[in-house]
């Protein structure tokens, strides 16, 4: 038996995990996401008054899943740009779908990289930038019934601003790397369609 350990943060405890619930045009498509890392979980969380913040812990059992794990490439890139556009899930029949978060969707880079205003490959040279993190998204049922929750853990107010304090660093680091990689791909761009007259 394989067993993957996953982890999801969020402002409730998350027994029975929806993967209708998610949204259609995310990078993976609909379903239930989780991460692998506990630590870059906990970034993610978030309060609201009078509700509290848990991470919540899982085990997949992975025996008899048919999984699809991508890896920062093309494939990859052209999967997200088809959800993000809303075409039909084009790998609805896997149970689960693992590999790297479009860091534009961690980090606010306006759209841009999907936008369709720039060039394919200027596009994947934005999406290859910055740090390596990984997603797992339960997509069927059969996946669902072998996540079993194992328990959720509250997370205290300090303990969030501590990792929204990693995440706004980041996110600075992120978008002078995203600004001097756009600069980049545009004037590359520009010369390209200068030299084309």
């Amino acid at each position: 038996m394989s067993i993957m350990h996953l982890y999801h943060t969020g402002l409730e405890k998350i027994n029975h995990p929806d993967i209708h619930y998610g949204r259609k045009n995310a990078d993976f498509g609909q379903g239930f996401y989780l991460s692998d890392n506990e630590e870059f979980s906990k970034r993610w969380a978030r309060e609201r008054s009078g509700l509290t913040t848990y991470i919540n812990f899982y085990e997949l059992d992975t025996e008899g899943l048919d999984i699809k794990r991508f890896s920062r490439d093309e494939e990859w890139f052209d999967y997200i740009y088809c959800n993000r556009a809303g075409y039909p899930d084009k790998l609805i029949g896997y149970d689960v779908i693992t590999g790297p978060i479009a860091n534009d969707t961690l980090y606010d880079t306006w759209g841009i990289t999907t936008s369709g205003l720039l060039k394919r490959e200027q596009a994947i040279q934005l999406l290859l930038i910055g740090p390596l993190y990984m997603q797992t998204v339960i997509k069927s049922e059969k996946a669902a019934a072998q996540l079993k929750f194992i328990s959720a853990e509250a997370l205290t107010s300090e303990e969030i601003a501590t990792y929204r304090e990693i995440v706004a660093k980041e996110e600075d680091e992120f978008q002078t790397l995203f600004s001097e990689k756009l600069a980049a791909v545009s004037q590359e761009n520009n010369i390209s369609d200068n030299d084309a007259f």
